[in-house]
């Protein structure tokens, strides 16, 4: 497959929880198709939208929180071409408007059941009008656009299909190793500038549960450090800081995890620029790989798998052989796999933080001939059939799980 493409598509910035912006740019989307500002706003969307836009705080938005807010203030500020920044520029006064439209009862949410775990449908209405837009399995993958009723542009299922990620560990080991990584070089440099910016700023200042502030205090070894800027830079996300990052599958959290220690580890080694360059295309590609078959929402909590991603980077940081990153990733993923997504808050610094922490252990055991062997648990003899197991208990095994996570989630 064409992983610099795969790669560019799915590595991108957004600002804000990417839920409640996809909700945002869905809703933005929909008024702009009905070419005037909306007297009513249906969103319809899926139980993991639900359970993702739910206690996360809305950038710029004055500590609002939930889809109601995210939907309505996309459809006041319009600009769907921003796509994830959509909220970058909400003013004072869109902000009033939003709580006045909220207050009259103007948004009105719907859950949707046996649709895809990540689908938005906004449908608006004024002046006699009306327009629908839909989005599936991506965060602006629009899918369905219609106009009073007629069906303006439709995403064919087969088309949906190309979309897969068909690479393997050692496609992915290969490229990162010896391909030509030329038009991913501008995307790993705002990698390293955003993550690390946000990181730093939740490590200085009071953002959420302060996570990575409190790791700190237990000790400042390396490992430690680690932890916590990858913790402190999911205090700031889930608290509403107005930062950008660079997203993995659709998740700021999981482009966090995955790359602020592979950073901080370079760094701490003081290793040429392009060993960094070459590890981040390698744990971004191997992120993407383990949620391509997990999917971008579920049931299992997406920093277990971006961790279990970053720890191999780092491994391949070190020049390790193919069985050591090998066995990094088997050890983490045998480790992590079924901590639950209960959504996007400031839980998730606390997630990342002990995900990290498992990550490196795996590579010291690793490194010392330790790797669990096949038939331990869900582990498999080759690390692409493990990955295949911990897909199926994610995507299939977990489904039942999910409803009851969101059902509790719900439940006064």
């Amino acid at each position: 497959m064409d992983l610099s493409a795969y790669f560019l598509k799915e590595i991108i910035p957004a600002f804000g929880c990417t839920e409640p912006i996809a909700l945002a740019f869905t809703s933005a989307r929909a008024r702009e198709v009905l070419g005037l500002f909306p007297e009513e706003l249906w969103i319809r969307c899926s139980g993991n939208m639900i359970k993702n836009a739910k206690s996360v705080v809305i950038p710029n938005s004055g500590g609002k929180k939930g889809i109601e807010y995210s939907a309505l203030l996309g459809m006041l500020v319009g600009k769907s071409e921003k796509n994830l920044e959509i909220l970058e520029s909400v003013t004072d006064e869109q902000i009033k408007q939003a709580v006045h439209l909220y207050e009259a009862g103007v948004c009105h949410v719907d859950f949707v059941p046996r649709v895809p775990n990540l689908y938005i449908e906004a449908e608006v209405r004024g002046q006699g009008h009306s327009a629908v837009v839909a989005v599936k399995n991506s965060h602006t993958h629009v899918v369905k656009i219609e106009k009073d009723g007629e069906t303006i542009f439709s995403v064919p299922e087969t088309e949906e299909e190309k979309n897969t990620f068909t690479a393997d560990f050692e496609e992915i080991e290969s490229f990162a190793r010896q391909g030509n990584i030329d038009l991913l070089r501008p995307v790993i440099e705002k990698e390293i500038e955003y993550n690390m910016a946000i990181a730093r700023e939740g490590i200085s200042h009071k953002w959420g549960a302060n996570i990575g502030k409190m790791i700190l205090e237990g000790g400042s070894d390396f490992g430690r450090i680690k932890q916590a800027y990858a913790a402190a830079g999911s205090d700031a996300r889930m608290s509403g800081c107005s930062l950008p990052v660079m997203i993995n599958s659709g998740s700021g959290n999981q482009g966090i995890t995955l790359s602020v220690p592979l950073i901080l580890e370079a760094d701490h080694m003081g290793t040429d620029h392009e060993n960094l360059v070459r590890s981040l295309v390698f744990a971004n590609l191997i992120g993407l790989y383990l949620k391509s078959g997990i999917g971008k929402l579920s049931a299992y909590c997406g920093a277990m798998s971006a961790a279990s991603a970053g720890a191999a980077g780092i491994a391949f940081l070190h020049g390790e052989n193919g069985d050591v990153i090998r066995g990094t990733l088997t050890n983490t993923l045998a480790s992590l796999s079924g901590v639950v997504c209960d959504g996007a808050k400031p839980s998730c610094a606390m997630k990342i933080g002990m995900a990290v922490g498992t990550g490196e252990i795996a590579y010291r055991q690793a490194k010392s001939g330790n790797t669990f062997h096949a038939g331990d648990g869900i582990v498999k003899k080759d690390v692409d059939d493990t990955i295949h197991t911990v897909s199926v208990i994610a995507h299939d095994g977990m489904k039942e799980t999910d409803n009851i996570i969101l059902e509790e989630m719900l439940r006064k």
